[in-house]
C-alpha cells in the first residue's frame, strides 16, 4: 500500500467529511502546510491561525494589529485591552472609570489632578462624578454648586442674586452692607 501520510479529517461549511495528504493540507493565505498545527476555517478555505487572524480578526485602534482575544470596545472602536489607557498616566482604562476630554481618555485620578477646573470655593477638582455635578460659571471662575456660597455669611447662592466684590461673591445682603 502506498503511504498516503497522516490524513486530517474535518468538517468545513462547505464539504462534508474530506481527507487531506499532510502535503496537500495547506494554509490557504502562506500556502504553508498545516502539519499538527491548529486551524480555522472560513467557507471551504482553511488558514492558520497567524494567516486568519491577519486577514480576518478585528484591528486595534490604537496599534493597528489583529485582536486575537478578549479587547475592547470605545466609541465604535475595538482596541486590545493593554492599548486602551489613559492618556496621562498610562493606566490600562478597560472595566474602570474614565472620562474623554478633547478627544483624549483619562483615569479619574488624572482628569482631576490635570483636567479639571479647580471649585473657586474649595479649590477641589469639579470632576462631575459623585456629589456636585452642578458646577456655577461666573466670570472665568467655576464652583461647585454647593460651594458657591456668600463670602461673609456662608448663605448659598445658587440660584440667587449675588453681588461680586474683587475674587469674592456675597449675598445680596452682605453686599449692599458696604
Amino acid at each position: 500500500l502506498p503511504n498516503f501520510g497522516t490524513m486530517f479529517p474535518f468538517i468545513s461549511d462547505m464539504l462534508d467529511w474530506t481527507s487531506w495528504h499532510d502535503e496537500c493540507f495547506i494554509c490557504c493565505g502562506c500556502k504553508q502546510p498545516m502539519g499538527s498545527q491548529s486551524f480555522l476555517s472560513k467557507e471551504s478555505d482553511v488558514y492558520c491561525t497567524p494567516c486568519y487572524d491577519e486577514k480576518f480578526a478585528k484591528r486595534c485602534f490604537s496599534c493597528k494589529k489583529p485582536i486575537t482575544s478578549g479587547g475592547v470596545n470605545y466609541q465604535e472602536q475595538p482596541w486590545h485591552s493593554h492599548c486602551f489607557v489613559c492618556s496621562s498616566c498610562s493606566k490600562p482604562l478597560a472595566g474602570s472609570s474614565f472620562t474623554n476630554h478633547q478627544n483624549q481618555v483619562f483615569c479619574v485620578d488624572c482628569y482631576k489632578s490635570c483636567v479639571a477646573k479647580k471649585c473657586n470655593g474649595c479649590q477641589n477638582p469639579i470632576t462631575g462624578f459623585g456629589k456636585g455635578v452642578n458646577v456655577v460659571n461666573f466670570e472665568g471662575s467655576s464652583w461647585h454648586e454647593y460651594c458657591f456660597n456668600c463670602k461673609r455669611c456662608s448663605l448659598s447662592l445658587a440660584n440667587k442674586r449675588f453681588v461680586a466684590k474683587g475674587r469674592d461673591v456675597l449675598c445680596s445682603d452682605c453686599g449692599n452692607k458696604e
